[in-house]
This record gives structure tokens, sequence and C-alpha cells, in this order.
């Protein structure tokens, strides 16, 4: 919670909308200037950041899966076991 103090934020738009629409980085005071960073440095530093989130996301093999197939699985999984249940 920021009380009546601005802050410079950066938003940065996100090349993949399956996880996030944007990220917002809240800007250190006086960082642009200080130590020879300039503002669009900071800016290429907030998009590396978010795009290296979206990369690193790495799907499992389950995880690909659709819906009909984890439905086909449980019929399945349950006709098994009805007949297991039926031969003893």
């Amino acid at each position: 919670m920021i009380k009546g103090i601005s802050k410079r934020v950066i938003v940065v738009k996100s090349p993949d909308r399956r996880f996030f629409e944007e990220a917002i980085f809240i800007v250190r005071e006086g960082i642009i200037g200080q130590g020879g960073v300039t503002a669009d440095q900071v800016v290429e530093e907030a998009r590396r950041v978010a795009d290296g989130f979206v990369k690193k996301r790495k799907s499992r093999w389950w995880q690909r899966i659709p819906a009909p197939g984890y439905a086909a699985l449980g019929a399945l999984a349950a006709t098994a076991a009805w007949c297991v249940g039926m031969m003893v």
C-alpha cells in the first residue's frame, strides 16, 4: 500500500497472454541517472525480466492432455476396476 507518495512505474505488456496481461514494475527512487543508468536501460531490464518469467514456465506432459483425454482415462480406469471386481 502506497500512502500519498508518487512512484514511477513501468508497465510491460506480456508477450504471451496465457499467463498474464501485463507486469508492473515499481522503479526504485533516484535510480535513473544514478550510476549511469538510463531510462531506456531500466525499461529494457523490465522487459527482460518479464520475458524470462514467461520462458521459464514449461508445461509437463500431463498438463498438455486435453480434458476429454482425462475423461477417457477415468472411464477406462473405472471399467477396469469394475471388470476386476466382477472376476473376484
